[in-house]
Order: C-alpha cells, then sequence, then structure tokens
C-alpha cells in the first residue's frame, strides 16, 4: 500500500476552541544544539499541512527560527510557538534552544509543558545539554518520548545512542522501531507493535510504502519484539499479568502500558528517524498523539491565595487562572504568551494581573505560529495562546479573574553568570539605551540590568558570552543605536569558611523624638557543615529552590519578639548583596540568633532589620572569606591528531580533565574549567583544529578561587 502522507487529508478541526481537552497536546521540542529540533518541528508543520513548504535551517526559512539573528546563527534562541492538527488533536508545539546560554527560555517553556519530544543526534547520542533538558524535564515532571535524529549519518547507530540514554539519563529506554538500513542505505523502519515496514521512497519526497517486515529482518524484529515485552511487563502491572499468561502481549496491551509508562514517567519510548529527510517524523505524531497526556491527563494546577493552597483544574467552566510564561515586543505591540491552566477568557475581558494588583483588559487573543498569528475568539482551559492588551504582566505572572485570585509559581530563574558593561556612543542616545534595556529584560528575565555603584557604568548580567552577544545584537538592530561594550566579566560570589559566635551588636539613634534601639547577638557559619546536621533545616528562596541562606533563632524567654526575629533575619538577608572581599553577593552561610535586648519604646522592626544588617557585615569582615568563582563543564570535540593542543590548552586554562571518549575519527573531552579563562575560547579552539573543533559548555555550580584569582579580584 501506498500512501502520500502529506497529501493524505488530515481531520482539521473546525471549531479548534471547541475541541475537547483531551484531544489537546501541550508539547516542546527538547535537545542538544544541531541535534535537529527545529528540522523536526518543521518537518510537523509540513506534514500537518501548517506550511506549504518546507523549512531548512540552512537556507535561513525556517517558521520558529523567524528572529534574524537566529538565521544568521543558524541556531534557536528563543522559544517559539506554533500550533498545528494532526488527526483530529490539536498540537500545541514550543521548539525550544539547545545552547546552554538559553537554558532560561527552556525553563520557562517546560512550566507549561503537559509532555515533550527529546531528539537525540544517531551519531552522538546524548550530549551535554541534552542531558541538562532533561534533568530540567524531571524536576517539572514532563513527560517524554525520544526521537533519534539523523540515521542517514555515517556513524549513525540506534543501539548506542539508547545506550547512551540508558546510561545517562537513566530511564527505562522502549524501543518500538527497528531502521530498514543504516547510515545512507537508511530508507524506513519496522514498526515493532504492529510488525509493519514503514519505506520511504528515493529523495526526499513525504510518500512512504507500508507493507510487512522484510524477510531478512523478521528474526532481528521478532527478538527486538520479544525484548519489548519484556521490558514492558517488568514495569507494567497488568502487562506482567498478561505476559505470564500468553507469553506474549498483544499490540493493544503494549500500547496502553506504553502511554501509562510514558506518563508516570517510569519508561521513555523510542523511536527513529531522519527528519532532514522525512523519515518517521508520521510515526512521531502517531506516538504524540497516543502517549503523550492531554491537560486533563495531568494534575490540577497548584496555587495559593491568602496563604492558602488551592487547585484549579483543567475545567473551561472553572474561574479562569493562566499563567504568562514569555513576554514579546513587537512592532505591532507586546504580545503576551500564556498557559490557560482553568477557565475561560474571552476577547474584550478583564483580568487582574495577582502580582501587581493591576487590573488589564484582553484585546485580543491570538493563535500562534511563530511570527505569525491568527486571532480567536476565546481560550479555555489547555490552550497555549497570546493575548493583546495586557501591558504590564511579565514572565511568572499569574492572570485570573478578579473575583477568584490565585498565585501560581512562576517559572524558577538562574542567578547570571557573566557581565558587561554597555553604553550608548551618544548622550542624546542615553534614554533611548535605558528604555531598550528595560525592554530586554522585560522579555528576558534571566538579564539583570544594574548600575555599577562604584563606576557609575551599566552592567548587563546574563547567562554566557552568546547570551550577551545576542542581547546586545538585538538593542542594535531593533532600536538602531550604536553602543560600546566591555569586556565580559564573571559574576563571582564570597562565602564562609570560618564564622564567629557570640558577635555583639547594639544599634542605638537618638536624634530627638522616638529612637532606635535593637540589641542582636549571632553566630555565623558555614551552610554546608549545617546540612550535615539533620535537624538545621532548608531554606528555600523565592522560586522553591534551594537557597545558599539560612537563618534560625535559638533566643528563649521571649527577650526578642517574633516580629522583631523576622526583622533580623530581612537585615541579614540585606547585608548579603555585597560581601567583604570585593562587593560580591554572599552565599552559603547560616546566621543564629542566639541573644537579644529590647526597649520597650525605642525598640522597632526597623531598629532590628538595621541591627541585623550590619551585625551581620561586621561578622563576615570578622570571620574568614573566601572568593567563589563560577565553573563549567567543558565538552570538547576535536580531531584525534589536535588532542594534545587541546589538552594543554585546557591545562593552561586551569581546566581539569575528567574524560575522553573516541568517536569515529574524532575524540570528546570532557573537563571542568572556571569560566573565566573560557572568554575567548572558541577562536582559540577553532585555530588549533584548522576550524574542525567544536564545544560545548554548562554551568556547574561555583569552587574556591585560587590566591592569584582572590588577589586580581579584589584588588589585594
Amino acid at each position: 500500500m501506498r500512501t502520500d502522507v502529506h497529501r493524505q487529508p488530515t481531520t482539521q478541526l473546525a471549531n479548534p476552541l471547541a475541541n475537547p481537552l483531551n484531544a489537546v497536546r501541550n508539547l516542546g521540542i527538547l535537545a542538544h544544539v544541531d541535534a535537529g529540533k527545529t528540522t523536526v518541528t518543521e518537518r510537523i508543520l509540513y506534514l500537518t499541512g501548517t506550511t506549504h513548504k518546507r523549512g531548512e535551517v540552512h537556507d535561513g526559512t525556517t517558521v520558529t527560527d523567524f528572529d534574524p539573528q537566529e538565521r544568521d546563527r543558524g541556531i534557536t534562541i528563543f522559544a517559539a510557538a506554533v500550533s498545528c492538527d494532526w488527526d483530529g488533536h490539536r498540537i500545541n508545539l514550543i521548539d525550544t534552544p539547545g545552547h546552554v546560554d538559553f537554558a532560561d527560555e527552556v525553563e520557562r517553556s517546560l512550566r507549561v509543558l503537559d509532555g515533550a519530544i527529546a531528539v537525540f543526534d544517531a551519531v552522538a547520542g546524548v550530549e551535554p545539554q541534552s542531558e541538562s533538558v532533561w534533568r530540567q524535564a524531571d524536576r517539572h515532571g514532563v513527560p517524554r518520548i525520544a526521537f533519534v535524529n539523523k540515521l542517514d549519518r555515517a556513524g549513525a547507530d540506534l543501539d548506542a545512542a539508547v545506550e547512551s540514554i540508558r546510561e545517562r539519563l537513566h530511564p527505562a529506554p522502549l524501543v518500538v522501531q527497528l531502521p530498514i538500513g543504516t547510515e545512507d542505505g537508511f530508507t524506513g523502519v519496522v514498526d515493532l507493535l504492529r510488525m509493519r515496514s514503514l519505506v520511504w521512497s528515493g529523495g526526499d519526497t513525504d510518500s512512504y510504502e507500508e507493507g510487512p517486515v522484510p524477510g531478512s529482518l523478521v528474526a532481528e524484529a521478532l527478538r527486538r519484539r520479544g525484548l519489548l515485552e519484556e521490558a514492558v511487563a517488568e514495569l507494567h502491572p497488568l502487562a506482567l499479568e498478561e505476559f505470564c499468561a500468553e507469553s506474549t502481549l498483544s499490540a493493544r496491551t503494549l500500547v496502553r502500558a506504553l502511554r501509562d509508562l510514558t506518563r508516570t514517567g517510569e519508561g521513555v519510548v523510542v523511536l527513529c528517524g531522519s527528519a532532514y529527510r522525512n523519515r518517521g517524523i508520521e510515526p512521531l505524531l502517531e506516538a504524540v498523539v497516543a502517549y503523550l497526556p492531554s491537560p486533563l491527563d495531568v494534575a490540577a494546577v497548584r496555587g495559593a491565595h491568602g496563604g492558602a493552597e488551592q487547585e484549579r483544574s483543567a475545567d473551561p467552566a472553572g474561574p479562569f487562572a493562566a499563567l504568562v510564561f514569555k513576554v514579546n515586543s513587537t512592532s505591532t505591540g507586546r504580545l503576551t504568551f500564556l498557559r490557560v491552566y482553568s477557565g475561560t477568557v474571552s476577547k474584550g475581558e478583564a483580568v487582574l494581573d495577582v502580582g501587581t494588583r493591576r487590573t488589564e483588559r484582553v484585546s485580543r487573543i491570538l493563535r500562534v505560529r511563530a511570527d505569525r498569528h491568527a486571532e480567536v475568539d476565546r481560550a479555555v482551559a489547555g490552550d497555549i495562546v497570546a493575548v493583546v492588551g495586557v501591558k504590564a504582566a511579565r514572565a511568572g505572572a499569574t492572570l485570573c479573574v478578579p473575583t477568584a485570585p490565585l498565585v501560581l509559581e512562576p517559572p524558577a530563574v538562574a542567578d547570571p553568570v557573566v557581565s558587561v558593561a554597555v553604553e550608548a556612543r551618544s548622550r542624546t542616545d542615553v534614554d533611548r539605551l535605558v528604555s531598550a534595556l528595560a525592554r530586554l529584560v522585560e522579555e528576558d528575565p534571566s538579564l539583570v540590568v544594574r548600575t555599577d555603584s562604584e563606576t557609575g557604568q551599566t552592567v548587563l548580567s546574563g547567562m554566557g558570552e552568546l547570551h550577551l552577544e545576542v542581547a546586545v545584537e538585538k538593542i542594535r538592530r531593533a532600536h538602531g543605536l550604536e553602543i560600546g561594550v566591555g569586556r565580559p566579566r564573571v559574576a563571582y560570589r564570597e562565602t564562609v569558611a570560618r564564622g564567629v559566635s557570640g558577635l555583639v551588636y547594639r544599634h542605638v539613634k537618638q536624634d530627638g523624638g522616638a529612637g532606635q534601639f535593637a540589641h542582636v547577638v549571632i553566630d555565623t557559619e558555614p551552610l554546608e557543615a549545617t546540612r550535615r546536621d539533620p535537624g538545621a533545616g532548608t531554606d528555600t528562596d523565592t522560586h522553591g529552590r534551594a537557597a545558599d541562606f539560612a537563618f534560625r533563632s535559638t533566643v528563649v524567654g521571649g527577650r526578642v519578639p517574633q516580629e522583631y526575629v523576622r526583622a533580623v533575619e530581612a537585615g541579614c538577608r540585606d547585608a548579603l548583596a555585597e560581601g567583604p572581599l570585593g562587593g560580591h553577593p554572599v552565599t552559603g552561610v547560616r546566621v543564629t540568633l542566639t541573644d537579644g535586648a529590647v526597649h520597650s519604646k525605642d525598640s522597632s522592626e526597623m531598629a532590628f532589620r538595621t541591627a541585623g544588617r550590619l551585625a551581620l557585615r561586621e561578622a563576615l569582615r570578622a570571620g574568614t572569606m573566601v572568593l567563589l568563582e563560577p565553573v563549567v563543564e567543558v565538552t570538547v570535540t576535536v580531531p584525534d591528531e589536535a588532542v594534545g593542543g587541546v589538552l594543554g590548552d585546557l591545562a593552561a586554562r586551569r581546566g581539569r580533565v575528567s574524560g575522553s571518549t573516541a568517536r569515529a575519527g574524532t575524540t570528546v573531552v570532557t573537563a571542568t574549567v572556571p569560566l573565566a579563562e573560557l572568554f575567548g575560547y572558541a577562536t582559540r579552539l577553532r585555530s588549533r583544529t584548522q576550524g574542525r573543533g567544536t564545544f560545548t559548555a554548562r554551568p556547574t555550580g561555583y569552587a574556591p578561587a585560587p590566591g592569584s584569582v582572590t588577589g586580581a579580584v579584589t584588588g589585594a
């Protein structure tokens, strides 16, 4: 039987907004840079009839990489949302960046997704950023299916890629396909569930032939089908019952079990193909529909109001609640991207931004296809849409019906690690630069703008060199500004190596009228030491992440009232902004309030907050402090003959090599390197390897800086 996939009519939705929630899939495409995420997205859009021409990354004609910088650089920088219809289902798809500098775009996207396709290179397998985004999805509990791409490449090996998934990501990979042919001879797949073959015609056509399993692959297909059944039976109780009774599993039972295992995260369905050659995309879409959850299949979203936790289920008739996950300023206005979790919002309706207590009016609702939009009258629970008219809400804000306010947990925002000074070339452009930076930070919360207290310079901080390059170039292109940019600088931290005990601080101030009095006694110690104490507790920040500051009180007898204890804690947090070594933020410290005293008239929360701030500053100066520098894990892929020079260069950059792997004429070296030593490394690596070397880096945290670095940074 011959089928032309693209011309085959898919079930188009006459009214998408009336579509039942179980026919909606909100999913993202996740992967390492260059694994083929955007190409997979383009093939999905073409196959579903959303586009009528296949976009190519190398031609700069993709739908989702529509920003000029994305097309110039050939990478995805900004998460792009698209909607399409397939087999009666509405698929809301977000193509996410693969570069580590834009991990916050992935984080914000994962916060609103119900499922994901993880794309892996059939030659490289699991790469560093693949692992990072997989862990991000783990934190959000997002079910995934895996697509091993580029099976037509030289050196492609499905089994090796699957083994790397098993070893590095630790799920149970459940392979449901067997490739037909290898490398240039890859022509199709064997569907192990239905024991059929799907063979694509020659060239890059999207037509395929469905038929029996080729005779030369029957034995191997039966063997792999048996391994699949055994793996599923080990993980799924109902499948185990059938397997024990029948010694086999039916295709129906397999599909049901695979769906359950995918949604619980106990297993990951693995498919394969070549997106560039249009091979394997239709089975991938079928797997999306069959295995990934709808909004009805995920737990009700939780939020808080008035100190009480509430749940909102995916019910169009419930009170409206939505999370803002992206803001984009365009030439035609401000677009606010929402995931609607509950209720319905209509065009012209008023909504409440709970964080700012501001009421906004939704003037338009848009079904998004990257940089193109289709206006609709309303959006319901389970939808991902963009709205126009919301002027102040930022990423992470909750919009809801004014009569039923609720605050949803915002996406976590990582701390920036690299900074550059920026200034307008012309004095007349200073105000325009301030406005452009404000808009930039509004769109990307992982960027931070501040004024250096010593130099008066405007400092832009972000997640890496590329992140800042893109931000600066966006200002130049979008606003026509000529700006100067300083050398990149890393974001150092300071921590306590040895604390102090019993530091006494008295804050007494009398200027006439009511005075200020606060007496506190505090201990400080490294936080890591206290974490070994099971009773020490764990502090968290506003995003629910483990924080690097903890505070507790052991005051007895009511010598310091509870409201003043909270004020002391607030003052200590104020003091963490600048450490004694060089004014860098302080991390990794526990403060214990052990004693204190109050005055019947002159004590106040303000006085105790001031005392807490000044006491901790004095304690930090009295203790032993250590400068921390950000470190990254670098994965360098180079030709075998260039390995020696690359290793020497890494050693000169204070790198510590942790491993190397040979792979088809190249060597992959993994090392831990201080971030400050990596500035300009891309150019140096290209020159050492005649342009053939590549590298990726991902943050791994902070480490104590050597004395030479500490002296250079602090001027000591």
